[in-house]
């Protein structure tokens, strides 16, 4: 097996994909209706996607504070810079758990726990 991809349910679809495009630095690889009330997007970067869908009719959904979606970058210390400069909170961290490995938090608009790692 291979991991494909994780789905997060969203309350705004343009919102989250703006959220990924501009502050994350993934692109939109495709986006349809799925019925009347529900379109989806997915996102990429690599072969594994994010996939946002948006129902109207749904309840907001709530996501588990012991879950989160790591994301790779090659510096930590710009990945922070470019949060702050985008006004995104850091949740977290940094962290150091070894010499190879940081980390720290963030979350999406929908609440989804979001770990930038950089790994040498």
């Amino acid at each position: 097996m291979k991991f494909t991809f994780a789905t997060i349910h969203v309350k705004d679809l343009e919102e989250s994909i703006r959220f990924y495009e501009d502050v994350i630095g993934m692109n939109t690889a495709r986006r349809f209706a799925a019925g009347p009330n529900t379109e989806i997007a997915f996102m990429e970067d690599g072969p594994a996607e994010i996939e946002l869908i948006c129902d109207k009719t749904a309840a907001p959904g709530s996501f588990s504070e012991d879950l989160s979606l790591g994301l790779s970058v090659d510096s930590l210390d710009e990945a922070m810079a470019e949060m702050e400069r985008q006004g995104v909170v850091i949740t977290g961290g940094p962290i150091q758990p070894n010499p190879n490995t940081r980390f720290f938090f963030i979350k999406d608009p929908n609440g989804v726990t979001l770990e930038i790692i950089e790994q040498k």
